[in-house]
């Protein structure tokens, strides 16, 4: 192959690897993380724990629970009792063990909603919660808990206007699944192996692959900002961040892998070079 073949192609070939990072890093965390059950209910059970979340979770029961109370005169210390006590439920296990299996049963919607042309908000039903609560406040001897009405309580997790923009950039990325990193990868080897000069190639495909990550850490931060900009009055802002948060950890944290690494890998091949008193040329090239 003519020389100035080879090195257009392994530049072609080492930009391709580079744009190929964020995408890769996107399609396997679409296909692994969000689209498995087992995954998405691990990643959202932190947020059991999260204040945030925690305070969200309160104030949908008691909500729910004290519009279907007509209590009179007591109704604020119907409220005031029923408010402590799903504050003091959402500290327990019993809350942990319903939150992951609304999670489970909500992970099903996501999906359907994200694969379909559904036009309806993703929520979580917190009525076993409500359950939960009823039976405490009864045990306790509150007035009116018997007339506690066991219904659906939703929190939202994925605004419908979220899922249009959503739906067929999820889908590709699903579908693409774990041959975009393999395609970056192959690009970038077969773009070091084509170059004249494969030392100074591999610190650029480094540099790249660190500079791509970053790009996606960048577009993470400002589609966080983005979505909370949507999140209706009624909504917990700082909910909606933690369920962000929690769904893009793996997508931030694999970037900064990818940056650390990039930056290393660039470092240590251009330190070899100086150590060898030369610049970053191929071997056999003339020094």
């Amino acid at each position: 192959m003519p020389k100035r073949v080879r090195s257009a192609a392994s530049v072609v070939l080492l930009v391709v690897a580079c744009l190929l990072v964020p995408l890769g890093t996107l399609s396997a965390w679409a296909k692994y993380e969000i689209a498995d059950t087992g995954n998405y209910v691990a990643t959202m059970a932190p947020l059991a724990s999260d204040s945030d979340v925690r305070g969200a979770v309160t104030d949908a029961v008691t909500e729910s629970v004290t519009k279907g109370i007509d209590a009179g005169p007591l109704q604020g210390t119907v409220e005031s009792f029923v408010r402590e006590a799903v504050g003091s439920f959402t500290g327990t296990a019993a809350f942990k063990t319903a939150w992951n299996a609304a999670n489970r049963a909500a992970h099903d919607a996501v999906m359907r909603a994200l694969n379909d042309d559904s036009a309806s908000a993703v929520t979580i039903d917190l009525a076993p919660v409500t359950e939960q609560v009823k039976k405490q406040l009864q045990d306790d001897g509150v007035p009116f808990a018997g007339r506690i009405p066991v219904r659906h309580t939703d929190v939202t997790i994925m605004q419908a206007q979220d899922l249009g923009r959503l739906r067929t950039v999820f889908h590709t990325l699903q579908v693409a699944g774990i041959w975009l990193p393999v395609a970056a990868v192959v690009c970038a080897v077969a773009g070091v192996l084509l170059a004249e000069r494969r030392r100074r190639a591999l610190v650029a495909v480094a540099l790249g692959a660190a500079l791509a990550a970053a790009a996606l850490l960048i577009a993470v931060a400002v589609s966080r900002a983005l979505t909370l900009d949507d999140v209706p009055p009624d909504l917990s802002r700082g909910a909606a961040g933690a369920v962000y948060d929690a769904l893009t950890q793996t997508l931030r944290t694999t970037s900064w892998i990818v940056m650390g690494a990039g930056a290393l890998v660039a470092l240590g091949v251009w330190l070899a070079g100086r150590l060898r008193g030369g610049p970053l040329k191929g071997r056999g090239e003339p020094r």
